[in-house]
């Protein structure tokens, strides 16, 4: 289980670029991103509640999604869609509310839920939105975009970090979009 890829952008634009290291504050999120911040700093939530807690402050995203989406004719790498940190060998998906992700050396981010795919992975690239999308056996939405979550401790990440999963106690919550 590593970090692939690391991304940031300080300005509102879909894509983040990939660097070789990001900075995870405490409280706040990744140093230098547009969505930096205690309260909510997507543009959508802001026009709703502007104080709302911030609990989308680290969006990570598995590549075996950018293997699938290829799988599928489309071409998507690490930052496309938004997501600062890349991760292979972790089920995101799958982790319930309140894991822990160890990574690297210090760093670790509180799992939040479900990013929601919209309508701008569309604009990205046409077709994407519904392939990030499916429906489970009770035909239930299925969001395959990425997991969200908030920095408990700050520190450096880097592609090649080790991540470790810490579950929370039982009963596990199934994530939910946030």
């Amino acid at each position: 289980m590593r970090v692939t890829a690391v991304s940031r952008n300080a300005t509102y634009s879909f894509s983040k670029p990939n660097h070789e290291s990001i900075t995870l504050i405490a409280g706040l999120g990744v140093e230098g991103d547009v969505h930096m911040g205690e309260t909510v700093k997507h543009r959508s939530r802001m026009a709703r509640d502007p104080d709302q807690p911030n609990l989308r402050q680290v969006h990570l995203m598995h590549s075996e999604l950018h293997a699938e989406l290829a799988g599928a004719g489309y071409t998507v790498g690490p930052g496309d869609l938004g997501e600062n940190i890349t991760t292979s060998g972790v089920d995101l998906l799958g982790l319930p509310t309140g894991t822990l992700l160890h990574l690297g050396a210090n760093a670790v981010v509180r799992v939040t839920g479900l990013r929601n795919p919209c309508v701008q992975i569309d604009r990205f690239q046409k077709g994407v939105l519904p392939a990030v999308l499916d429906r489970d056996e009770h035909g239930d939405v299925v969001r395959k975009a990425g997991i969200m979550g908030v920095v408990v401790t700050g520190g450096e990440v880097r592609p090649g970090d080790e991540i470790r999963v810490e579950l929370p106690a039982q009963p596990h919550e199934r994530l939910e979009p946030v």
